[in-house]
């Protein structure tokens, strides 16, 4: 056998072997890319775990809102009771530019609230007062709940209309953020951006899928296409 002298070997490349891209900007293209797709899909996965619990309120409580009839259930209760007279019939000047309607300067309006609420355990945020020359009615409110007190001024005596509802109303009372205050106010906000998130990163993960880009972005736009259609039933 004889020796083979090395320089008589002429390297060629493999066949099919990948060329180095010639344009310099495919790789920050390819970069901007994988990191569109990580960053949706982290967010995708994570807020819609975050998230779940809400969602899943607020879809359910959609359905039980939409057919209350199927569950309203209500229950009324009347109360009665006295008050001192001095609280309702106070010796204090007319506000400047007094319209002769509104007596409630001359009411002592939180001991009033306060007693309603201690004697009879009523609950909710005062949404009314009102004051007339004869009469107060004073209005307590929360999700599922009301509470109506009628009080004579002359005599200090109140009768008081309580309605409350069954669990699923007091649930769609908050799904409408209804007599809930300011703090279930920012769950709604809350729940609202992150459904939000939760659609677009799902959306734009489509596009990452090669396999099911096509049927998903058209299930997507026949989706887009029924709700505006129905909605165009609705408003008609």
């Amino acid at each position: 056998m004889f020796p083979v002298a090395s320089s008589s070997i002429e390297s060629t490349p493999a066949t099919g072997a990948a060329k180095p891209s010639s344009n310099p900007a495919a790789k920050p293209k390819r970069r901007v890319r994988r990191l569109l797709a990580s960053w949706s899909r982290w967010l995708h996965i994570y807020l819609s775990m975050f998230g779940s619990a809400v969602v899943l309120f607020f879809s359910i409580t959609g359905l039980t809102l939409n057919h209350s009839d199927w569950f309203f259930a209500e229950h009324a209760t009347k109360i009665s009771g006295t008050m001192p007279r001095e609280w309702l019939n106070v010796d204090a000047p007319a506000p400047p530019g007094w319209d002769e309607y509104d007596f409630s300067h001359q009411i002592y309006r939180l001991e009033v609230v306060e007693l309603l609420r201690s004697e009879h355990r009523l609950r909710g945020k005062v949404t009314d007062f009102l004051a007339f020359e004869d009469e107060c009615e004073v209005t307590f409110q929360s999700p599922g709940y009301s509470a109506t007190a009628r009080i004579n001024r002359s005599t200090g005596e109140y009768a008081v209309d309580v309605l409350s509802s069954d669990l699923v109303t007091v649930m769609n009372d908050l799904h409408k953020g209804r007599h809930s205050g300011e703090v279930w106010s920012w769950v709604i906000d809350v729940s609202a951006v992150i459904g939000t998130l939760v659609g677009l990163t799902g959306f734009v993960l489509i596009f990452f899928l090669k396999l099911r880009r096509r049927s998903g972005i058209a299930l997507a736009v026949l989706g887009a296409a029924m709700t505006w259609y129905f909605y165009t039933l609705a408003v008609a």
